[in-house]
Formats: C-alpha cells, structure tokens, sequence
C-alpha cells in the first residue's frame, strides 16, 4: 500500500539526535481508520455486555452471547492492528547523526521499502570501513581481527580498527568479498561518509604463508618460483615455492618453506645452486 509523506521535519546536512521524529506520514486516512476501529470495538462492548445480561435472564441463547464475544475479541484486534500501523507512521532517528541525503519530500507518494533518508551515525566509534579482499583473504580473515587503518583525509595517522562483519557472498559486480572493519579509535572524530581509506589486517588464526622481499623470488611462473635458503650459513640451496600472491613489495609464499629456517634476501640473481655464501 502506498502512503504520502505528510511532513518532512529535517533538512540534508543537518545534524539529528536519537529518537527525534523525522518525518510523518499524511495521517488523515490513517486517523479514520482508528476511529472507525475504536467505534467498531465500543459496539461490540456494549453488544457482548447486553448479551451477558440477557443471558443471565435466560432471554438470549448460549450461542447468541458467544457470537458477541467472538465479535468483541475481531474488533479488538483490528484496533490493536490500526493503532500499530499508527504508531509506525512515523519515522525517527535510530542513533545521533546527520541527514546525508533526501529521498522524498512532503505530499510525495512513497511506497512500502522506499527509503525516505540517508543518515549516518556520529559516534566516535560508530564508523565502519568497507574493504574488499579474495576468497583466500575471507577465509583466513575472522570476526574480531585486528586492523590499522589510513586515509589521506585524516592526518592522524593510524587508526585503530577490528573486523565486525563479514560478507556471506561474492559481490557479482567485483568479484570481491566485502569485509567490515569498525573503528574503535577515538581520533577519528572528524570523519565524512564516502571517505577512502586503505586497511591491514592482522589474522589471528595462522594461515601456513610467509610473506618475503619481492627480491627473493627467482623465474616466477604463474604460481610457482624459486628461492635460495642456507642451512649451514655457508651454502645456497635452491628450492621450488608455491605463490600466493605477490603485491608491490613482497610475495606471499603458502609453500615450499615448511623446513626452511633462513633464506637469502639479497644477492638472490648473483648465485646458483650451491653457491658458496658469507652471511653479513
């Protein structure tokens, strides 16, 4: 069922408080209905009370007083039925905030799950960052994780942050699985909805991957690579790793390092397999 905005009580931009009323529906229609309804309830009333009476006397039947009862409890529940759709014919902020955006104006026609309001909420600790990771980051990523996060809107320089949330399905447009990261850092006072940021995750599960310089990896294939490690500080050996991932600066290994305890970082292109080194 369709319904008219009867008043719009705020403006985009400003700033509102929880439990303030925002809105009303055209309550005309709606007010006729309760009336009809707290009339049709006072009738029944006197109807089953007259036939409690009658049925005292042994005027009226058994039958003839149950049908009043049955018609008095149809007409109570049809006014608890108006008087509820009343009571949501308005619309109030749920937390403190500002009004982002508008949807609709007074007198305009809004149907039913058509949103009315953008709003935000303007807690210190209320704000949320949405990040995209892989399928392999969703599943080593849990509930409660830590993370840092930066934006160049916010010269402060880390904020503090942990997972709240996590997507239940891939985004068809990306591809990607959407984290949530709520900050829990009382700098961030100052922030704006639609602001960028870049995020860290700490998982605290392990996840059997090492993260080493990209320098290190050697004749990288697709998923494949190779690196040189020492076990006695005096010779490389070179050994097959398993990529899974590589980003600017490191390369994600999920296999190969198992039983490695050292592996060389620098001079990786200068040598081959059991070339004589000197740690330094």
């Amino acid at each position: 069922m369709q319904s008219i905005c009867g008043i719009i009580l705020v403006k985009e931009g400003e700033g509102v408080r929880k439990g303030q009323l925002l809105a009303t529906l055209n309550l005309t229609e709606m007010n006729s209905y309760v009336e009809q309804a707290d009339l049709a309830f006072e009738k029944a009333s006197r109807d089953y009370d007259r036939a409690k009476s009658l049925q005292k006397d042994s005027v009226t039947t058994v039958e003839q007083m149950q049908n009043a009862k049955t018609a008095l409890d149809l007409a109570a529940q049809q006014l608890n039925t108006v008087k509820f759709n009343l009571k949501y014919s308005e619309i109030r902020a749920v937390n403190d905030g500002y009004i982002l955006k508008k949807f609709a104006n007074t007198g305009q026609v809004v149907g039913p799950g058509t949103p009315v309001f953008q709003t935000n909420g303007a807690g210190k600790t209320s704000w949320i960052l949405k990040v995209g990771v892989s399928d392999k980051q969703w599943a080593q990523i849990k509930l409660n994780d830590k993370a840092i996060i930066t934006t160049d809107a916010m010269p402060v320089g880390e904020l503090n942050a942990v997972v709240s949330a996590k997507s239940e399905g891939a985004d068809p447009a990306t591809g990607s699985f959407t984290i949530e990261l709520k900050l829990i850092d009382n700098k961030a006072i100052d922030l704006a909805d639609g602001l960028f940021g870049k995020a860290t995750i700490y998982p605290s599960q392990k996840t059997g991957t090492w993260s080493i310089p990209y320098t290190s990896l050697l004749d990288g294939n697709a998923n494949t690579g190779y690196v040189f490690v020492t076990e006695d500080n005096k010779t490389a050996r070179k050994i097959p790793v398993s990529v899974a991932e590589i980003d600017k600066d490191s390369v994600l290994i999920n296999g190969g390092l198992e039983n490695t305890q050292n592996i060389i970082v620098a001079g990786s292109a200068y040598l081959s397999d059991s070339s004589p080194i000197i740690v330094k």
